[in-house]
């Protein structure tokens, strides 16, 4: 998947988020609704999550250097780690404490014409949104099952992003049937509990990308695929891999380190990687911290 294709999604997502946010509000101000307020806090935070994406994707596209020889590329991560734990988190909190309030101290409803009018523009903007999500998911995961995509990609600006709108889709669902119960039966505490679960949906869905985003950050190996790509190549050359790392450090980034046995024939080959292996073991005995090392000899000066 491109760079491009993140970002058009990043930034689709945010436009849409904004004339959500903007509608809900007025929606939730009008009718008084638990429910319509928190899908307004919601979308706002959504907003704020795009914003620290796009933050991160910048940071995370510099050039390395000398002090970070890997490059910046696991800023991204750090983003969006505060993406799941801040936003998600508070977003999520606020709208179990709307619901638990509306509970304690019930009201009726007023012009819910204003509320139903907004979550059924909302879910239209939201399922644009997704739509572009899903079509990078689709290209990314191949022939893997979504959840098992979400759980090995280094993509975290379509990880995070497709997660937001499906909970977006789900708590404007949410939103929409209690209000409507709440019409129709007159009974407030329908307002109130859908209030609580969509802040359970964003609680949720902070909790997973957390746990996925926390690998990332860790160090998670590359997809099986890539690694078996590269195990290919190194075999239709004729060598053996004894061991391949194969590392997320940022979106699209994958650092690689190969350990492989020469071919037999090349007898040359084989005393250089012995002399290898002995200044490798030097090292190690030397310098206890070494936890891996992998050399690659080279003839350039």
């Amino acid at each position: 998947m491109s760079h491009g294709g993140s970002k058009k999604v990043v930034v689709l997502a945010l436009l849409a988020n904004g004339g959500i946010a903007a509608a809900k509000f007025v929606a939730a101000l009008a009718t008084g609704s638990g429910a319509m307020m928190a899908e307004a806090i919601h979308s706002a935070a959504d907003c704020g999550n795009q914003a620290l994406l796009l933050v991160g994707a910048a940071r995370a596209g510099r050039p390395a250097t000398d002090e970070h020889p890997l490059g910046f590329g696991r800023e991204a991560y750090f983003w969006g780690m505060l993406v799941a734990v801040m936003l998600f988190t508070v977003g999520g909190a606020f709208s179990v404490y709307e619901g638990i309030h509306k509970l304690l101290d019930p009201h009726e409803l007023e012009n819910e014409g204003w509320a139903i009018g907004v979550l059924l523009f909302s879910i239209v903007l939201e399922t644009i949104s997704l739509r572009a999500a899903w079509a990078e998911v689709r290209k990314a995961k191949g022939s893997r099952g979504f959840f098992e995509w979400a759980r090995t990609t280094g993509d975290v600006d379509v990880l995070v992003v497709t997660f937001e709108d499906l909970a977006a889709e789900a708590g404007l669902l949410l939103a929409l049937a209690a209000i409507s119960l709440a019409h129709f039966t007159h009974v407030t505490a329908f307002d109130a509990a859908g209030s609580i679960a969509v802040g359970l949906v964003l609680l949720t869905v902070a909790v997973f990308l957390g746990a996925q985003i926390r690998r990332l950050i860790v160090g998670y190996t590359a997809d099986p695929e890539i690694r078996s790509r590269v195990a290919a190549v190194w075999h239709a050359h004729g060598f053996t891999v004894l061991r391949l790392i194969a590392v997320w450090t940022g979106p699209h980034k994958v650092m690689l380190a190969v350990k492989v046995k020469v071919p037999e024939e090349a007898e040359d080959a084989r005393r250089l990687a012995e002399r290898i292996n002995v200044a490798e073991a030097a090292i190690r005995a030397t310098i206890p911290e070494i936890a891996f090392s992998f050399v690659e000899p080279d003839v350039a000066d």
